[in-house]
């Protein structure tokens, strides 16, 4: 065991003993898992006599420098790039799920050790003030992520998140205060949906406002895939409980392409200029993704364009250096 595992096995542990078997204690699967056994995510392992143990600790699927844009974040450092780190393992079962080799830990999958404090010297390194932990889900890589994001505050580099939410609230309230944005998606509106792609509502929901009552940036993520998630009235009521936050959060409304086992046609684009409709009525701030569209960022005050993007590529700025509207000096919600 290295130094960094040997401090993460020091720390707080989110598991118990149950007679023979180890209780996970970081998602609310709650999984009871016998000796050589895996939890539901693939990575949380209980090692007989020893209890619990992170399979993925420190071994990295994938390195990439992207947009910020890409996670999506729009209204967090726009413009930049960020330093993206994945793993291996994920706490749910989406079956258009697009990173669906890296969730299952697929043996094809070659992965690198990357010792947490090389996350903040791989960033300085590229001159990057960001670092995202994404592509597969982060929280299963729950006590790299805690080691990584305290050598990133101390090099003063921002953490972002990029996950489905699954996380109990005392271990999410051990990782805020090293967070600085998160993009959270929200897969649907009803427990009965949740549950079909392996996951719990409320938990996700609690873990949005959490993040938000503690002065993280957060982003919100909804895929609309034909035969899932694609019911009005029930995206209304999605819409009207994120509007009901404060601060409300911004919303991306991403088109599906099938993928995994989920093989119906890709979502039309009348429906999510639909589904943009309807969130507009009611949140200030509404995008489409995975499309070929522009995405304009207009001030609230007098409609001047603030930031014009396409695609991931940010094509105009207009906010000076403290964030306000380079037309009428309004403030903007908009982190620089």
């Amino acid at each position: 065991m290295s130094t960094a595992e040997a401090n993460a096995a020091a720390k707080q542990e989110w598991w118990r003993w149950e007679r023979e078997c180890a209780r996970c204690l970081l998602c609310p699967h709650a999984c009871l898992i016998p000796p050589g056994g895996k939890g539901r995510c693939g990575v949380r392992v209980h090692t007989p006599g020893t209890g619990l143990k992170p399979l993925n600790y420190g071994l990295v699927s994938s390195i990439a420098v992207d947009p910020v844009e890409k996670k999506p974040l729009y209204h967090w450092k726009p413009g930049t790039c960020i330093l993206s780190l994945g793993s291996v393992g994920c706490s749910m079962y989406c079956p258009f799920c697009q990173n669906w080799q890296i969730a299952e830990w697929a043996p094809s999958i070659p992965l690198q050790k990357l010792e947490p404090d090389m996350a903040a010297k791989l960033a300085v390194q590229e001159g990057l003030s960001s670092v995202a932990f994404t592509y597969n889900e982060p929280l299963t890589w729950f006590e790299y992520l805690l080691d990584a994001c305290r050598f990133l505050a101390g090099d003063h580099i921002s953490a972002a998140l990029v996950s489905n939410g699954m996380i109990n609230p005392r271990p999410l309230m051990e990782l805020v205060p090293l967070l600085s944005a998160a993009n959270i998606d929200l897969k649907a509106f009803s427990p009965e949906t949740y549950r079909f792609l392996g996951g719990e509502i409320h938990t996700v929901k609690n873990t949005i406002k959490t993040l938000l009552e503690s002065g993280v940036h957060v982003e919100v993520t909804f895929l609309l895939v034909p035969g899932i998630n694609d019911e009005p009235d029930v995206f209304g009521k999605m819409v009207a409980w994120l509007a009901s936050l404060d601060p409300s959060p911004v919303l991306h409304i991403s088109r599906y392409f099938p993928n995994r086992d989920w093989k119906m046609p890709a979502t039309p684009m009348e429906r999510i200029r639909e589904y943009e409709a309807i969130a507009k009525e009611r949140l200030p701030w509404v995008y489409t993704g995975n499309t070929d569209e522009e995405s304009v960022t207009r001030c609230l005050q007098c409609g001047g364009i603030l930031i014009r993007r396409r695609r991931y590529k940010v094509l105009e700025i207009n906010l000076d250096e403290d964030g306000r509207c380079v037309f009428c000096t309004s403030q903007s919600p908009i982190i620089l």
